[in-house]
């Protein structure tokens, strides 16, 4: 594992809040030198901590007024022919393997409560190999990742006192 210092803990940080952030401005915010924040910027590339630059729509916007997850259990042989199936459907935006009381989580994107109740029935529920489904339709979401690197910032910061 590549050991992550205060400042690329820092620049994390700043990415996270708001990734189209400009080096020169983090530099101010940081008070790090131009060049070195770009050349860290590069390193947690190379290294994979930052894997990509993305936005954070407003689904509402585009007309998706439902988020919800789809708790999936499948046949343990029907594995690859359930996540082929469900990469088809156009309202999934997700998809995770778990541990735990389902097998996949499934995260859908739809218009209204009928749109999502027809990916659940006839798209889902109809492919080979799942055994049931359990749908939670998300009320509220918080976005938390800023607040999680802030805390491995505090946490360098104190290994670094000791």
């Amino acid at each position: 594992m590549n050991r992550l210092d205060e400042l690329d803990l820092k620049i994390l940080y700043e990415l996270v809040n708001d990734a189209s952030i400009s080096v020169p401005e983090m530099s101010r915010k940081i008070g790090a030198n131009t060049s070195v924040i770009y050349s860290r910027i590069k390193r947690l590339l190379k290294i994979g901590v930052i894997k990509k630059y993305t936005i954070i729509m407003d689904e509402s916007k585009l007309g998706i007024n439902i988020n919800a997850i789809v708790g999936i259990n499948r046949d343990p042989k029907m594995k690859q022919h359930v996540y082929e199936e469900i990469k088809k459907i156009p309202q999934v935006t997700n998809i995770s393997e778990v541990s735990g009381r389902f097998d996949m989580l499934v995260n859908i994107g739809v218009k209204n409560l009928e749109e999502l109740h027809n990916v659940v029935i006839n798209n889902i529920g109809k492919i080979d190999g799942i055994l049931n489904t359990e749908t939670f339709v998300e009320l509220h979401k918080i976005e938390n990742k800023a607040v999680y690197v802030k805390s491995l910032l505090e946490q360098q910061k104190q290994k670094a006192v000791l």
